[in-house]
């Protein structure tokens, strides 16, 4: 399965941005999918997932009730609707999936279909 992750861009703080991350090659309907995020110097790190079925998802603490994954089977895209934005969350954010992940693992080694990254600038 290939993605693309797009939707990113330069937004001020406390504004909003939607991401999205459309799969080809093959349906990731049964794929466990999630978005990560690396800042310039530091990690790739945990953002949100979401089971394949999409009835359970899952978070990091630092964006948990600002942050909302999504997916559309039918239209096979995973979404990140971003609000509240924080200059904290500048990074570029990737997409991944994988069959075989359990929802709250947040390391990336296991998944092994990634996006390319997405920049989000959230300014002061």
């Amino acid at each position: 399965v290939q993605l693309q992750a797009c939707g990113g861009g330069l937004v001020q703080t406390g504004g909003s941005l939607r991401l999205s991350c459309a799969a080809s090659g093959r349906s990731f309907a049964t794929y466990t999918v999630a978005w990560f995020r690396q800042a310039p110097g530091k990690e790739r790190e945990f953002v949100a997932a979401i089971r394949r079925s999409g009835g359970s998802t899952y978070y990091a603490g630092s964006v948990k009730g600002r942050f909302t994954i999504s997916r559309d089977k039918i239209k096979n895209t995973l979404y990140l609707q971003m609000n509240s934005l924080k200059p904290e969350d500048t990074a570029a954010y990737y997409c991944a999936a994988d069959p075989g992940i359990i929802l709250s693992q947040t390391t990336i080694g296991p998944y092994n279909y990634w996006g390319q990254g997405t920049q989000v600038t959230v300014s002061s």
